[in-house]
């Protein structure tokens, strides 16, 4: 069963002005339970407006969105629901962080589920040691952090409710490079070891290569491709014609083809061109 499904979804903002926008048009997908599935567009593409309709943020204009078979905007019992559901974790974590200690801002969804305080002060402790946040931090203000420890503190502050699925709007804007590798591979194993569906949305071509199952693209609100990171990279062409890019290692192993040596240029990651390059000593 698919923890998502999205039927002729269609979001149209400021309806009946002159200000009126299609933001996302006939958009059908469904996501099984477990994926870890990358959304990539070009700005204004849609991504935002569509992953806000995956915990009834937004309501669609017309069409369905389903968590676990239930129509989440069918009445306000069911949105409210989803959202335990359904994770989201927004871009600037700061916006999501409003507590007075780390602990207790992990502890705010689970007493919202029901939990008793000690109960969601419990979930909250291990939801910290998931994210790998040192228990030294607990008792601090979440706004004393720095930028990755409050990614890690937000990511915690959803899985504290269990989620079924996490959605991660650019997890790991402004971060430096060996801080954006730990939070995917945090990412990745939070994602193996609790059982979750995982929907990312990322700018970085890469860090689809290497993290994501399948990729999903859409262009001007509308769904342009679907499929695993090496169908979609290979159409190379496309996606530069709506300002997007494969990763450096597919334009790598099609320049080695050029040049007259047999690689496989569906390959897409470090370690997959790496043993293609062996192959040729």
């Amino acid at each position: 069963m698919s923890d998502i499904k999205v039927s002729a979804l269609r979001h149209v903002y400021s309806v009946g002005t002159p200000f009126e926008k299609v933001a996302i048009d006939d958009i059908n997908i469904e996501i099984p339970h477990g994926q870890f599935v990358g959304l990539i567009g070009h700005t204004g593409s849609g991504k935002s407006t569509f992953i806000q309709h995956l915990n009834a943020l937004l309501k669609p204009t017309s069409g369905t969105v389903t968590v676990d078979g239930e129509d989440i905007n069918a009445d306000k019992i069911s949105a409210k629901n989803v959202r335990y559901k359904v994770g989201l974790v927004f871009q600037y974590p700061e916006y999501q962080l409003f507590e007075t200690t780390v602990l207790k801002d992990a502890a705010y969804g689970p007493q919202n589920q029901g939990f008793s305080e000690e109960e969601a002060l419990e979930k909250a402790r291990e939801a910290l040691v998931r994210v790998k946040l040192s228990e030294k931090y607990w008792e601090m203000s979440p706004f004393e952090l720095s930028g990755g420890q409050k990614r890690r503190a937000a990511i915690a502050g959803v899985i504290a409710m269990n989620p079924k699925v996490l959605i991660l709007d650019e997890p790991t804007a402004g971060l430096d490079p060996k801080g954006r590798d730990e939070l995917f591979d945090l990412i990745r194993e939070l994602h193996e070891k609790m059982d979750m569906t995982v929907l990312l949305v990322s700018h970085s071509m890469e860090d689809m290569a290497n993290y994501v199952q399948r990729i999903v693209v859409l262009n001007h609100g509308t769904l342009m491709l679907d499929g695993t990171p090496s169908e979609v990279f290979s159409h190379v062409q496309e996606l530069e014609q709506v300002s997007l890019a494969a990763p450096q290692v597919t334009y790598l192993m099609k320049d080695l083809e050029k040049a007259g040596f047999p690689v496989d240029t569906t390959v897409t990651t470090i370690e997959e061109a790496k043993k293609e390059i062996i192959k040729l000593c």
